[in-house]
């Protein structure tokens, strides 16, 4: 059996109730794990036969087992003085890791399922007596007269005022980096953001058709974001979804004609599509929205995450052939090749309008990742090398550059080895010190690492309460494994943006200076901390293995005009745009502060009973 695949098996004899620095819960081993063709483990054919009917029990999007809890524990909280609950994790042992049998094996998280330590099949959710209010998706059950869809529906999120929306896209960004409203957070704190309902504003373009790639999609749910006038345009839907799965996401959208459906190949086992983007086609032209939220009503509530949005490409003159309408980030090309390595006939009309387009104006360089095994020149084209060599290339030398901290910040966290010299502090960590032309090595431990991850705290304390928590899916077989790499570990923290407390869904990584002052680049992309997502090198380095799709943009000031090498951060509200021309948005707080003796990653699937969140509830993931 695939020694990624480390599932929960409580059910075994052989398991034991540990504890430790996490407190007290139950794990195996993947060597215990059983009963791999099991029928047991395929989704029940009512839960199917619901999805075909259009009948909701619970959302009918296919997500992590993080987020599934999440979902029970809003509909069905559990407050601090109920006792009739087991703190222990509850039984899994139908659960196995088959991939061959599954198509495909999700994990406990919704970003990584190759690193995550643990292979979960897919499950729909059991039906649940009602979903949360709208306002706070959290612990009372109300709106019984409302229908199950309408309930399970957005939080009443309304598009911006046509004025303000129009400022913001004429306004002084030339980043054109967003982050999401949030509802809850002090209004000025959202001057600037966007909801994906401000995206597909009517203001931003006269919408011809649409592409959306993602990896967790509610049908229903994204068709209500588009203005009424857009609802029947044509539009294609990219997913990563195989069997079961798949016939669910390809049921959602049956009674949408408009739709069409593009399956991204998997070919690597545990490789996910995990690209987040929008390609909308408008009268006027076209724009290219990369970004960071799933296609659920949840991300765009209370979560923090980032958007880059493309300028207005218009058309190219008719019969402009070759490089025609390329820009100085190579973006046009870059575009279209992550498109072409689909290998998908649906994606041409997308490639052959991208063509036709002035691209020359973008400022940003493409990042992706997308599942294969390269070597020679392609090792360059994805994943971390492909960074690697952008630094190199397109980045100034620092100097003293050693002193120059690097900082990652994200939502989910693959395995990383026994030790930081197994990925972290070895092939990755050169590819993020990487900087101009000169070749200069350095030690593995000479720069500074900091790892942004929420604490249990950051959780408990956040908008969502511990629910938020289902999208942070970092498991304790995952955790128990490499403990050495908490210490790299830096608490989430957003005041800057009003945002500390709207658990971070975003993942940026950046260069800066170290007094943090300055940045030498930035990056917000779909990538979490893991193998999966960046790629590994095999066969003593002449190799690069990826197993999943990942999109992000780089940020370099020699794109932007400057020329001394690094962007200011400012250290104000974000919001406040006088300077914004010469600062760059670094939306959390710098420097990064460390966590304390008593902070512990956010782990989802243990139980935290000991203190209420903001909504007086516990956590036990069952």
């Amino acid at each position: 059996m695939c020694n990624f695949c480390l599932v929960f098996c409580f059910l075994n004899p052989r398991n034991m109730l540990q504890e430790g620095a996490h407190g007290k819960w139950t794990v195996s081993s993947s060597e215990e794990s059983t009963e791999e063709n099991s029928d047991s483990e395929k989704p029940s054919t009512s839960s199917l036969l619901d999805a075909t009917r259009g009948r909701t029990s619970g959302p009918q999007y296919p997500c992590s087992e993080a987020r599934k809890a999440a979902h029970k524990r809003k509909a069905s909280p559990l407050k601090l003085s109920d006792k009739s609950f087991s703190t222990e994790i509850p039984p899994a042992g139908k659960q196995r890791t088959s991939q061959e049998d599954l198509g495909w094996c999700l994990s406990s998280s919704d970003e990584e399922p190759e690193d995550q330590g643990e292979h979960l099949r897919k499950e729909t959710l059991k039906e649940e007596k009602c979903d949360a209010p709208k306002e706070y998706p959290l612990n009372l059950c109300k709106d019984d007269e409302l229908s199950e869809n309408q309930k399970a529906e957005e939080y009443n999120e309304t598009p911006s005022e046509a004025q303000d929306t129009w400022d913001l896209l004429n306004g002084e960004n030339p980043f054109r980096f967003f982050l999401t409203k949030v509802r809850g957070i002090e209004q000025s704190y959202n001057s600037g953001a966007l909801h994906i309902k401000d995206i597909l504003s009517p203001l931003f373009g006269t919408l011809v058709s649409s592409a959306q790639f993602n990896y967790c999609i509610d049908v229903g749910w994204l068709v209500r974001q588009y203005p009424q006038e857009f609802r029947k345009k044509p539009l294609l839907i990219v997913h990563g979804e195989k069997r079961e799965s798949k016939a669910e996401l390809l049921a959602q959208a049956r009674p949408y004609e408009n739709i069409s459906f593009c399956q991204a190949k998997l070919d690597i086992a545990f490789g996910t599509h995990h690209t987040k983007m929008m390609l909308l086609l408008y009268e006027e032209g076209l724009r290219v929205v990369i970004h960071t939220s799933n296609l659920i009503a949840e991300d765009w509530h209370q979560k923090t995450q980032g958007i880059w949005l493309s300028p207005l490409y218009p058309r190219l003159p008719q019969g402009t052939t070759g490089s025609a309408g390329e820009s100085e980030t190579n973006f046009k090309s870059d575009l279209i090749s992550y498109l072409l390595a689909y290998n998908s006939p649906t994606l041409k009309e997308w490639i052959d309008l991208i063509q036709e387009h002035d691209l020359s104006e973008t400022r940003v360089y493409l990042l992706g990742s997308t599942p294969g095994r390269y070597q020679g020149s392609d090792k360059e084209k994805w994943g971390h090398l492909k960074l690697r060599k952008l630094l190199k290339e397109h980045a100034s030398s620092i100097p003293a550059q050693e002193s120059w901290p690097v900082v990652g910040q994200f939502s989910s966290i693959g395995s990383m080895g026994a030790d930081g010299s197994k990925w972290l502090c070895s092939e990755f960590q050169e590819s993020l010190v990487a900087a101009g032309s000169s070749v200069t090595t350095l030690l593995k431990c000479d720069v500074p690492i900091h790892l942004v991850y929420p604490t249990v705290n950051n959780v408990r304390q956040s908008l969502e309460g511990y629910p938020a928590g289902g999208s942070l899916p970092y498991s304790i077989q995952t955790a128990q494994k490499q403990l050495w790499l908490h210490s790299y570990f830096h608490k989430w923290s957003a005041e800057v943006s009003g945002r500390s407390h709207a658990i971070p869904h975003i993942k940026t990584y950046m260069r800066p200076s170290p007094d943090f002052q300055k940045v030498a680049w930035f990056l917000v992309t779909s990538a979490n901390l893991s193998k999966a997502a960046w790629g590994a090198l095999e066969k003593n380095g002449t190799q690069l293995m990826i197993r999943s799709y990942e999109l992000g943009v780089l940020f370099l000031p020699s794109a932007f005009g400057f020329d001394k090498g690094y962007f200011h951060v400012r250290g104000k509200m974000l919001s406040e745009s006088n300077d914004s021309a010469t600062y760059f948005p670094v939306p959390y707080d710098l420097p990064p502060e460390q966590y304390g003796s008593k902070d512990q990653p956010w782990i989802w699937n243990i139980p935290y009973t000991n203190a209420p969140d903001t909504h007086g509830n516990m956590w036990v993931p069952s």
